[in-house]
């Protein structure tokens, strides 16, 4: 059976509707950014430039670095916008657009986030790098989906015991990133750990301005929560999601973030573009190692 029309929105031309995208624009090797001014900061690098476009916030570059076909595409923030940016990329490769049928023979897509993060431990610095071995959704995103075959249960059970997580929130969901890409991009300058993706960046990371949150002292719960060797490493709003949903589809995800600010220590770094630079140019030489 086809998929809906009003399931999988076409652009006039062909294209997919968010990220205004057509299946030969796009790498299977696919870098994301949250910023899309960050998406030339990786494409300088690239030896060549096949192809640009942009629509709203889904800026995308794909060219060649070191003779590997990459692609580089702004997510935008949060876990609503990398529920649009996953879905539509596995389309372009898995269902014919034309047709509207999923393909028999299905694409393995190698997806790495670079992000930027706040570290919740004192001991990884602000200025360093830390690769997500899991990610810890707590904003809910991924409960629309059926996870039973991807989640953690002993990680999150502890979680909610630790924390003495609010009933009224989401259940806490952990889904382990890509054994594949932490291996290739891991190395003696990297961190490892569980990073946590909140559904927003003030109140439901803890920060207080001027409205109270339901739990201020979410944040040392987390500094101190530990399950045999996992803890938590930093708090973003993307990783869980892209996790998730890559898990899901049959694809390799893995999130690396420049940490920029130290929760725990109060630090915050004193040239972040230079450490976000730093981490694009380990991150393309390592995955065309």
């Amino acid at each position: 059976m086809p998929i809906k029309e009003s399931e999988l929105i076409l652009n006039p031309d062909g294209s997919i509707y968010h990220l205004n995208l057509k299946p030969e624009q796009i790498a299977k090797t696919i870098i994301f950014v949250g910023d899309q001014d960050r998406v030339s900061k990786v494409s300088k690098l690239f030896d060549t430039i096949e192809f640009k476009t942009q629509k709203r916030e889904f800026k995308t570059h794909t060219g060649t670095y070191k003779g590997k076909r990459i692609s580089v595409i702004s997510t935008g923030i949060g876990p609503d916008n990398i529920d649009i940016v996953v879905n539509e990329l596995d389309a372009l490769f898995n269902i014919d657009l034309k047709t509207k049928k999923v393909k028999k023979e299905l694409t393995v897509l190698n997806i790495i986030r670079i992000g930027t993060s706040g570290s919740l431990q004192k001991h990884i610095p602000v200025d360093e790098f830390v690769l997500s071995t899991h990610g810890l959704d707590i904003n809910g995103m991924l409960h629309a989906y059926q996870i039973n075959a991807i989640n953690n249960p002993d990680i999150e059970d502890a979680f909610i015991k630790q924390t003495n997580w609010h009933t009224y929130k989401a259940r806490p969901i952990v889904v382990e990133g890509s054994q594949k890409l932490l291996k290739k991009l891991e190395s003696n300058k990297t961190h490892k750990g569980l990073t946590a993706t909140a559904g927003g960046f003030y109140g439901p990371q803890g920060r207080i301005l001027r409205l109270p949150i339901q739990d201020s002292e979410l944040n040392s719960k987390m500094d101190a929560f530990k399950f045999n060797d996992v803890m938590i490493s930093n708090f973003e709003m993307e990783t869980s999601a892209i996790y998730g949903l890559s898990k899901l589809l049959g694809h390799e995800a893995m999130s690396i973030n420049a940490i920029i600010a130290n929760r725990a220590s109060g630090t915050f770094s004193k040239n972040p573009a230079k450490t976000i630079d730093n981490l694009i140019f380990y991150t393309l030489n390592k995955i065309t190692e």
